[in-house]
């Protein structure tokens, strides 16, 4: 099984899930792709067994994962500050990998529904979809 995370900007919540999927699954294959090398080097940072860094990086990563963890945004055109581009989001979009995709308000989109939470409780209902999942 092939989980992939996509973070950008400072990549603390793609660091967050690394480590809590890969103390919860030690023998998935954890990829991430940031969109930045500090977003990249922060998951490494937190577990991820391969990382990779970019447009192109996302695009080859989604074909190849079975299920893609990452906040809303990375599925949304410009958002992340301006750091997914098109290309990215209709990756993420149109792979045939699961999505588990994390609500931030940050992110300029609002889910109607979803409470504000804190990001330690959205990361832990993240890993509890991804068990769900594998399972």
């Amino acid at each position: 099984m092939k989980v992939l995370i996509v973070d950008g900007q400072g990549g603390g919540v793609g660091r967050q899930l690394a480590a809590q999927i890969k103390q919860a699954f030690p023998d998935v294959e954890l990829m991430a792709v940031g969109t930045n090398t500090i977003a990249t080097s922060a998951m490494l940072k937190g577990g991820a067994d391969t990382a990779a860094t970019g447009e192109n990086a996302v695009l080859v990563a989604a074909r190849k994962a079975d299920v893609i963890v990452g906040p809303l945004g990375i599925v949304v055109a410009d958002s992340l500050g301006g750091e997914i581009s098109p290309a990215m989001a209709n990756a993420v979009a149109q792979s045939n990998a699961k999505r588990i995709l994390i609500p931030f308000k940050q992110c300029d989109n609002v889910i109607v529904g979803v409470s504000d939470y804190t990001l330690g409780h959205l990361i832990q209902q993240a890993v509890d979809e991804l068990r769900k999942i594998l399972a």
